[in-house]
């Protein structure tokens, strides 16, 4: 029954894309557990670069079946252009399967978050601007649409009518803004209903089964810990749970049935919008690292903050999550640095602390205490086996695998989908 979970452990970016590829084909079914469209995946197969948004990466698997879950909140218009975009470029996207209690972005939940942020000026979070924020709010608020509702018109205009109630007041009367007409927003809903149709199934019974068949399942969130609504960085964080828990209830899985927890790491650390960063670089290695290692958001388009790695936050995902395991990703990025910084532990107010803080205040004033490493100017990229790599490259893994709390299974050394150090199954 093995029922793998796999997450970022950072902020976010770290390459999870390219880890649920590399087991999509071991695995019978993916599963996006929450998030919507704010999030990016880049899989590169051969020469061929994917950009995924909201499909699962097991949608580049043939053998595979991408499951969208409930906890998911799901963009139709955004949905289909990433599914035709696929299909032009002959991928079978046929086994898709969609929650029908999965929560609708609406028309207005894209306004209301838009206005909203720039409402906030230099207080904003830094949201994507895609709505996902204002649809977790509404589904909170028990005011949300959901995918099962696009089936009953009834129902439908009930609901986006008790939605509409309070927030055109807020747009009008607050913001200035126009009042959004129900029937406008209920035929533009409705469009999307036949073409979704195919795609809806109970996943949450689905998954059970397929669990109790044997079937590997791989769940797949989609941000980094560090922007989970509870255990991130509030309030710059994502609205849903992308933490190890939130594969339970975002894909209606009991906890008994997941046996590994894998953790994305990448060998130093980016984060895209606002809030706290204590490795943050300003510096010329900030902008190499942004430079070499691509770092421009998927979705966003926006430059990646950079920084060097994080020990603190990696020991915090590894408690939060109960990781059993790390994936390493653009390790080759490093080439060509004599000396590598590593962030041991933080500084607040004059004393150490190796835990990352419960204040935010604290973590807000943090200042990073380094250790340095030897740093390698040999190509890793084609490395086959661990054995393959510069001993300080060796090295440089062995003190961020005892510095982070878990094994680190697998090491990337370049973006495509064989580039990939594999040093044990995480299959096992």
């Amino acid at each position: 029954m093995p029922a793998l979970v796999l997450l970022g452990a950072q902020w976010g970016d770290e390459g999870k894309g390219k880890a649920t590829d590399l087991l999509g084909g071991s695995v019978d079914y993916v599963v996006r557990y929450q998030g919507g469209n704010n999030a990016g995946h880049t899989v590169v197969v051969g020469d061929q670069k994917y950009a995924l948004h909201l499909l699962p990466s097991g949608i580049l698997t043939p053998e595979c079946t991408p499951v969208i879950g409930n906890g998911v909140v799901v963009d139709p218009s955004v949905l289909f252009s990433e599914l035709n975009g696929l299909n032009e470029r002959g991928v079978d996207t046929s086994k898709l399967l969609i929650s029908g209690n999965a929560h609708i972005i609406t028309p207005y939940n894209v306004t209301v978050d838009k206005v909203t942020e720039r409402f906030l000026g230099k207080r904003k979070i830094g949201t994507t601007g895609r709505g996902i924020g204002p649809t977790y709010a509404d589904k909170i608020n028990r005011v949300g649409i959901r995918v099962q509702d696009l089936y009953d018109e009834s129902i439908l205009t009930q609901k986006v009518e008790a939605a509409l109630d309070a927030k055109n007041q807020m747009l009008t009367k607050l913001y200035n803004r126009r009042a959004i007409a129900v029937d406008q927003v209920v035929t533009e809903l409705l469009t999307h209903a036949d073409r979704l149709k195919p795609y809806v199934a109970d996943t949450t019974l689905v998954l059970n089964d397929a669990l109790d068949e044997g079937k590997v399942v791989l769940f797949e969130g989609g941000q980094g810990t560090l922007l989970d609504i509870d255990h991130g960085t509030y309030p710059f964080v994502t609205s849903s749970n992308p933490t190890a828990g939130g594969a339970c209830t975002g894909a209606g899985v009991g906890p008994t049935k997941i046996s590994r927890v894998i953790g994305i790491l990448k060998a130093y650390t980016t984060r895209v919008g606002a809030g706290p960063f204590p490795t943050e670089l300003f510096d010329e290695d900030g902008e190499a690292l942004r430079r070499i290692g691509g770092e421009r958001g998927v979705t966003t388009g926006r430059d990646r903050r950079c920084g060097w790695f994080d020990a603190v936050i990696a020991r915090y995902a590894t408690r939060v999550n109960g990781l059993t395991d790390f994936f390493l990703t653009k390790l080759d990025v490093l080439t060509g640095w004599e000396r590598i910084p590593v962030c041991v532990a933080y500084e607040i107010d004059g004393r150490r602390v190796e835990e990352l803080p419960y204040s935010q205040s604290d973590f807000h004033h943090a200042k990073p205490v380094y250790e340095t490493l030897p740093g390698w100017s040999e190509d890793i990229t084609k490395a086959k086996s661990f054995s393959d790599l510069p001993k300080n490259a060796q090295a440089y893994v062995k003190a961020l695998e005892e510095m982070s709390g878990a094994p680190i299974s697998a090491i990337g050394v370049g973006p495509g989908r064989d580039e990939t150090i594999q040093v044990n199954s995480f299959l096992d």
